[in-house]
Formats: structure tokens, C-alpha cells, sequence
């Protein structure tokens, strides 16, 4: 194993940086992954807490499993399809994982929790203050794993939440853990994606003096319409080397993804009031997905293009290719819930380029 990259990650999802390091060839081991799939267990997170205290490993992941509702967990289903994890690594809240039992077993540990945990925290000193946040529950497994490095992505607003008060919070936890960090705001179209989705990443060292850099900005040389099933054809989407490589051919888009007659003048309209938008379409660079495009909304907010004449919506598979996953990335999950996971997910283009750099100096 010696070179190989230990890699773990929570809020997981459908593994942005599993498949940044598998496009990259980078050599990596998947340690765990932790997504719950928005499924909650029979008893409530307080009680499970108190009756795991004590029990091994395999006896807190029965007596999780124990408490699991009969629904399937899709981000689950999609991420083991995807990546060689055994199923028994793969967690299902972050804050009944224990990250004791992984400690020193991480190179890099990665994760960003949902921006709405930031909306409870405090301003007092150290860890104590972000508790009862899910951002808290990611500083945790820091301090318990105590990983080598870190990535943490959240959405750019982040800055400036609260008048800066939650990005003060932020960077006094992580520097109280003893990481050295780094932040830089990129968008997925400086680095490959013809989508405009900016997020802020930390970087964090445990080693002092480490001389890192964020990776620069790339040309770009793609567009929303090279992404296309009727430019590109479905297998035609994939990467040489980390580099996306397109086989531009005719191909066809389902009919049950054009809009219908009755639900085209909704979609086009420029709403009223404070929620007036440009329906614009056809963009060059796409808006950012969102885990709600399933839905349909209007053309001012969400993406939509013309194919032969007719406006549709994108297809699960462009919405994967517009958050980097080559076509060899597997749906096994309906079109609906794929939508929701694309929209949750970071952009993998983005994600290789900070992990190479991370990499590099590790």
C-alpha cells in the first residue's frame, strides 16, 4: 500500500472525489463513505447514541442497521455500484460515526456539510462552539481520525453568512484542531465544466509549513452543447489521462423529455414581482444544477435547450456530465432520484485539479 492515497469521505453523496481520484489514476484506497440518503432512523440520534456506547464495531453497525426503515437509501445504492467500497464502510449518519475506529488510517478526509447546519452556531472558542451544527460533526471526525489533510466545500455564501461571524467560527475550529488552513472560492467553469457553480474549498494540513497552492484557472474549452446526448452521443463522454474527451455523432433524445404544449408557457414565462426572471435557454455555460431540477422550473432559474426545433430539459446524463462524470459512471437509480443526486453533488473537474494539488504536497 505503500503510495497509495487513503482516502475517506462523509456527506458522500455519489462520490465527487471517488471519481475525481479514479479519472486522475491517482493510487487510492476508499476507507469509508457516510451518507444517509436523507433517511432517518426509528429512534432519534440521542437515543442511539447512548445504547452504541461500548459496543464494537460490528455490533454498532447491526444495531444501526436494526433501526433502518424499510426504503431503500439511493445515494447509498449509487455510490456502491460505483466505487470498491465494502458495504460494511459505508456509514449511514455522520453523527453516530465513531471516528476513533479509523483513526491514523486517513491521508485524506473529505466533506461539506449542508449549508443550512450553520444557521445554530455559536461564537464562543474552539470545537464547543460549532456543536449541534453537522459542521460540527465533520470538525469532530477531524479531530478523532486526525487525517493528514482535508477538504471541506461549501457554498460561497459561507463567507459572508451572519456578517462574517460563521466564517470566523469556522476558521478558529479548524485551527483549533491544529490544521493549518487554506480557502479559496472556484467555479466549475475555471477548471473544465461549462457550468457556473462557485464554492468555497478549505484545505487543511496537520504538518506545518506545507507550501501549498490552489490549482490555476484553465481555459475553457467546451460548452453546455458539447454536452449534449443529440452532440454527443451516450459512451462517447470520457476521459483520457484526467482530460475529458468528447466523440462528437448524431444522436437522439427521448421524447419524454421535451416539454408539452401544456406546461411550455409555465416554463417560459418570466414570473411577476420579486420572482421576474429572463427565460432565457440555449446557454454556452449552464446555470448550477439544482437538486430540485426534477421539478421544472422556470427557464429564467433552471437549464433548458432546443433539440430539433423543440425545448426540453436536460437528461440525467447530461446533468452527470455537467458535474463531471464521465459516461462509464453508472445510473442504477431512477431518473428522478438521479436529478437529486447530480444536484447535491461537488464537480469532480474541480475536485481532481484540488486534490492533485493536495497530492502533490502531501
Amino acid at each position: 500500500m505503500k503510495g497509495v492515497l487513503k482516502v475517506a469521505s462523509v456527506f458522500s453523496g455519489i462520490g465527487s472525489p471517488e471519481f475525481a481520484l479514479k479519472r486522475a489514476s491517482i493510487p487510492h484506497k476508499l476507507i469509508f463513505a457516510c451518507d444517509n440518503g436523507e433517511i432517518e432512523l426509528l429512534k432519534s440520534d440521542e437515543e442511539v447514541l447512548e445504547n452504541l456506547k461500548g459496543l464494537s464495531f460490528s455490533e454498532r453497525r447491526a444495531y444501526i442497521n436494526s433501526l433502518l426503515p424499510k426504503r431503500v437509501n439511493y445515494v447509498k445504492k449509487s455510490f456502491l455500484a460505483n466505487y470498491n467500497l465494502s458495504e460494511e464502510h459505508f456509514h449511514h449518519n455522520v453523527k453516530l460515526l465513531d471516528g476513533n475506529e479509523y483513526k491514523g488510517k486517513v491521508d485524506l478526509f473529505i466533506g461539506g456539510s449542508p449549508c443550512q447546519s450553520f444557521t445554530l452556531l455559536g461564537y464562543q472558542r474552539g470545537l464547543e462552539e460549532a456543536r449541534g451544527t453537522l459542521f460540527y460533526e465533520f470538525a469532530r471526525l477531524i479531530k478523532e481520525i486526525e487525517p493528514k489533510a482535508f477538504i471541506y466545500e461549501n457554498v460561497q455564501g459561507l463567507v459572508k453568512h451572519d456578517g462574517g461571524k460563521t466564517w470566523a467560527v469556522v476558521q478558529r475550529v479548524f485551527a483549533s484542531l491544529g490544521y493549518a488552513i487554506h480557502y479559496q472560492i472556484m467555479d466549475a467553469a475555471d477548471y473544465g465544466i461549462p457550468q457556473k457553480r462557485r464554492r468555497i474549498f478549505v484545505v487543511g494540513f496537520k504538518k506545518k509549513g506545507v507550501d501549498f497552492k490552489f490549482p490555476s484557472p484553465k481555459n475553457l474549452e467546451f460548452t453546455l452543447q458539447d454536452f449534449l446526448l443529440e452532440n454527443t452521443p451516450e459512451g462517447n463522454f470520457t476521459s483520457n489521462n484526467g482530460d475529458i474527451c468528447i466523440k462528437h455523432a448524431k444522436g437522439d433524445v427521448p421524447e419524454k423529455y421535451f416539454l408539452s404544449d401544456k406546461i411550455l408557457p409555465g416554463i417560459m414565462s418570466a414570473g411577476t414581482g420579486g420572482f421576474s426572471m429572463k427565460p432565457e435557454i440555449d446557454l454556452k455555460i449552464a446555470r448550477p444544477l439544482m437538486r430540485t431540477m426534477h421539478k421544472m422550473h422556470r427557464a429564467g432559474e433552471d437549464n433548458y435547450v432546443t433539440t430539433n426545433g423543440k425545448i426540453r430539459r436536460l437528461i440525467p446524463r447530461e446533468c452527470l456530465r455537467l458535474m463531471g462524470f464521465t459516461d462509464d459512471f453508472k445510473q442504477v437509480v431512477s431518473d428522478c432520484q438521479m436529478y437529486q443526486q447530480a444536484g447535491n453533488s461537488m464537480v469532480v473537474d474541480v475536485m481532481m485539479a484540488l486534490i492533485k494539488a493536495v497530492y502533490k504536497v502531501m
